[in-house]
């Protein structure tokens, strides 16, 4: 492993400047490209030609927009993925955010070694806490009531779910759990939450102020969310194609809030340390 790095950061938000502000803060060489409306990113470049020579190109998370180009809010230019990928020599180590099928199709007609961060474990656990205090967030600014005495449904009990329960209980919210798995409805009431099995959920949906949805799959659809309080808030925080049948909900009137990538949202400077401490086990991992 050497001292210092030869580092692109191309595209993505917040997040992105913040880990190309630390890698330059530690003394590693960094370029930026398609970042070039963000305040304090540093080495902007007009183009990329020097990138084939980086140690690691780092793409977002997630690497594509909704239309499959380059995810680049921060820039007027959208290019293909593929256009960026042309950039680089073969061989080369290549860092990406949630990297679809055709971005790994990509990548592999290039010869370049692409590493999904987004499916990096310390990733996944470090993200958990700002994602669930970003729920706590948007529930105290859209529920009329305190969370203490508040009662809360969590929605699967994996890392987000454990994290999002334990939030809400320390500020006195009355927490239940619904899971499929028995040993994780198992883990929860040892916790202290009063577990639910997801198969059971139809009979008990009418008594809670606020569900939090982090189970990827369609688990509120619409005989469920029928079933809510009419003051009932919903906050999912799965990823596409998420957990909640948003179209029935619109028809019901039920109040949805889809928080997608929280930790860019709430907590940049977080999520940027985070993706620095992560990309950097990568390449000391492969030996650059």
């Amino acid at each position: 492993m050497r001292n210092e790095w030869n580092i692109w950061v191309v595209g993505g938000d917040l997040r992105q400047v913040r880990l190309a502000q630390l890698l330059c803060e530690e003394g590693h060489t960094v370029h930026t490209w398609a970042l070039e409306e963000a305040e304090g990113v540093p080495e902007p470049t007009a183009d990329l030609t020097g990138a084939r020579l980086a140690d690691c190109v780092v793409l977002p998370l997630p690497a594509a927009g909704e239309d499959g180009r380059l995810n680049a809010p921060f820039s007027a230019q959208k290019p293909e993925l593929a256009t960026v990928l042309d950039a680089l020599r073969p061989g080369q180590v290549v860092c990406a955010g949630r990297a679809s099928p055709e971005l790994l199709a990509l990548a592999e007609e290039r010869q370049l070694r692409l590493f999904d961060y987004f499916r990096r474990e310390e990733l996944a656990v470090a993200n958990a806490v700002p994602t669930a205090e970003g729920a706590v967030q948007l529930a105290m600014e859209e529920l009329p009531i305190t969370l203490h005495g508040a009662r809360v449904l969590v929605v699967g009990f994996g890392r987000v779910g454990k994290l999002t329960a334990h939030r809400f209980r320390a500020l006195g919210a009355r927490v239940s759990v619904a899971a499929r798995k028995w040993a994780d409805l198992a883990w929860a009431e040892a916790y202290g939450y009063a577990p639910e099995h997801l198969e059971g959920l139809d009979e008990c949906l009418c008594a809670y102020d606020l569900v939090v949805n982090t189970a990827p799959a369609r688990v509120l659809d619409a005989a469920r969310l029928a079933q809510l309080e009419p003051d009932c808030l919903v906050i999912d925080l799965a990823s596409r194609p998420g957990g909640v049948d948003m179209e029935a909900a619109s028809e019901l009137g039920v109040r949805v809030i889809w928080a997608l990538s929280l930790p860019g949202k709430v907590a940049p400077v977080t999520a940027g340390k985070i993706l620095r401490d992560t990309i950097c086990h990568i390449l000391c991992e492969l030996g650059v």
